[in-house]
């Protein structure tokens, strides 16, 4: 059949473990189909759901071959996508089968109007800033990884705060002891960094948020800071300390220890359906639009 959609090749990667994704991905990839489509499953899922229409890939196949990528599960699901697929700057969409899903924006009771409509080239196009973390010790590099939400700087859950030494772009800025300190994106900035009480960014500013995770002194308060610099993180005292990508990839640490967090040099491709409106998302999932529940005479 001659492909009806602008994506000739689309690769769906699912949280296979998700008691009823297959069934989603089944009836997702008869939708595929049906537009002319050549589909892959990344391994995992089409080892769990085993559907012939389609054809198993890894993810680098899938990052050589896809024009489009499908995540169907949480914001981690999508996150770990994002990142693996980050430097082939494959387009993605995100269903969600999870919890909160700010970035799986997609419902699952509205996927098949709404990817539908993406395959026949209607949709918006928004691209998230990618952040880049490299733990430095005596002069070497001994870890690397890749963040779309956040890097996080803190200790172990068993042992007490840890001190660090912040520069931007080489000038120092402060010294602070707390359970940690989180740089987060724009799109980071409604996740671990708007917990400890962070701002949130419009994804399409360009900058960075830098939270403090229950800081010792109080004056210690979340700064945004434009996203073209370089911010240095020294481990100055702490047991156990540790650093972290989006909570999902993790590095042990030592004292003396930097951390040096950029901007990566590529983005992150969103798409949404037609009429997306991120303030609706924020009204959505932060329950900006509810009425406080108020307490009765028998409660």
């Amino acid at each position: 059949m001659e492909p009806s959609s602008p994506f000739r090749c689309v690769a769906l990667i699912g949280r296979y473990q998700t008691a009823g994704l297959g069934a989603t991905i089944s009836a997702i990839v008869s939708l595929l189909c049906d537009h002319g489509v050549k589909v892959l499953l990344d391994a995992d899922t089409a080892e769990s759901v085993r559907d012939p229409r389609a054809t198993s890939a890894d993810m680098d196949q899938i990052g050589k071959s896809a024009d489009l990528v499908v995540a169907i599960g949480g914001d981690g699901t999508m996150l770990g996508v994002a990142r693996r697929l980050a430097a082939e700057g494959v387009p993605l969409v995100g269903i969600n089968h999870g919890r909160l899903g700010f970035i799986t924006d997609i419902s699952l009771d509205a996927w098949r109007a709404a990817l539908d409509a993406i395959l026949e080239g209607k949709f918006a196009a928004e691209d998230r800033t990618f952040i880049t973390a490299h733990a430095v010790r005596d002069g070497e590099t001994v870890w690397s990884d890749l963040a779309l939400n956040d890097v996080v700087v803190s200790r172990s859950s068993r042992s007490g705060l840890i001190e660090l030494e912040v520069a931007v772009d080489g000038i120092f800025m402060y010294s602070q002891r707390a359970d940690g300190l989180i740089v987060a994106t724009p799109t980071g900035s409604t996740a671990y960094a708007l917990s400890a009480n962070g701002p949130i960014l419009h994804p399409r500013l360009a900058g960075l948020v830098m939270v403090p995770v229950a800081p010792q002194s109080l004056s210690n308060r979340p700064i945004a800071l434009p996203d073209d610099v370089e911010i240095r993180i020294r481990v100055v005292e702490g047991r156990e300390p540790r650093v972290s990508c989006d909570m999902q990839v993790f590095s042990d640490l030592q004292v003396g220890d930097d951390i040096i967090v950029r901007r990566a040099p590529f983005t992150a491709r969103f798409l949404h359906p037609l009429g997306y409106s991120y303030f609706a998302t924020l009204r959505s999932k932060l329950y900006w639009h509810e009425f406080p529940i108020l307490p009765t005479k028998n409660s």
